[in-house]
């Protein structure tokens, strides 16, 4: 492999540094703005603050109920991303591993739900919320239920379309060794196939759950005030006479620390899911 010249790597690791500058500096302003007071952040903007207080942190909670909102957020995406992993999975395995009438339609039809924009798709969702409501009492608008069966409805489609890749690039014999020994069909998926699609299901579920965790549009016309996520709870913060822009900043780094955690320590089997069947 012939390595490349000295110019280059100079240039490269000067793009890669200015690259990190940029995609660090809004991280940064934003905890320096959580460490300030109000005063400070509404007047000039300063990189360091004049005075350093942790009192956002302590305001965040009271200001609005950011607890409950919290509660609320992890409720419906992880009930987004479970219903969605299951889903995927049945449904991707039976794509890949038989060959039934329909099954070019469905795959077609499944992949053609990801060309409409969302949007489109939230005053139907509203109107047969409501009219499910009125007409068998089962409370789908303004409940985390409904909210979970719209999110379903964005990430599964690009959950069975990753899956189904991903479960193609695993050996069919193991299947039929797993039949041999006596698994049936679900027997085989279970102990056989979900094991070793792991990074594929765990990038799944990242990508359901980053999905339902800052979406804002639905969940601000499709939730009240007791089933409000993060993402339309941290607009009250902002007043008709004031904006707290040092808690909006704290409340922001405080509901994103989890996420990116959690990303950090999937990260591994995100890259290898994303990747594996692009190598197929």
């Amino acid at each position: 492999m012939i390595d490349p010249p000295a110019s280059f790597r100079r240039l490269r690791r000067i793009f890669l540094t200015a690259l990190a500058v940029f995609s660090a500096a809004p991280v940064l302003v934003m905890l320096s703005s959580s460490l300030k007071p109000l005063r400070d952040v509404q007047g000039p903007f300063r990189w360091l603050p004049s005075t350093v207080t942790l009192r956002p942190y302590l305001d965040i909670w009271r200001t609005v109920p950011l607890g409950r909102y919290l509660v609320n957020s992890l409720i419906v995406a992880g009930g987004a991303t479970v219903c969605s992993v299951l889903v995927a999975v049945l449904a991707a395995y039976a794509v890949s591993r038989y060959r039934f009438r329909g099954r070019r339609l469905f795959t077609v039809t499944v992949l053609s739900t990801q060309m409409f924009p969302g949007i489109l798709f939230l005053l139907p969702l509203f109107l047969i919320f409501v009219n499910v409501g009125n007409a068998t009492g089962v409370a789908l608008y303004g409940s985390r239920g409904g909210l979970i069966l719209t999110y379903l409805t964005f990430s599964l489609p690009f959950s069975i379309w990753m899956l189904v890749g991903y479960f193609d690039s695993i050996p069919r014999d193991l299947d039929e060794a797993a039949l041999v020994d006596g698994c049936g069909p679900v027997g085989a998926l279970v102990r056989i196939v979900v094991p070793a699609a792991v990074p594929g299901i765990v990038a799944v579920a990242v990508y359901a759950f980053m999905t339902a965790w800052g979406e804002v549009l639905f969940a601000s016309v499709l939730t009240n005030d007791e089933t409000r996520t993060l993402a339309v709870g941290l607009q009250g913060y902002a007043t008709l006479s004031d904006v707290y822009w040092n808690q909006v900043m704290a409340a922001s780094l405080v509901v994103s620390v989890p996420v990116v955690a959690g990303f950090l320590l999937l990260q591994r089997y995100l890259v290898a899911g994303l990747t594996a069947g692009a190598v197929k």
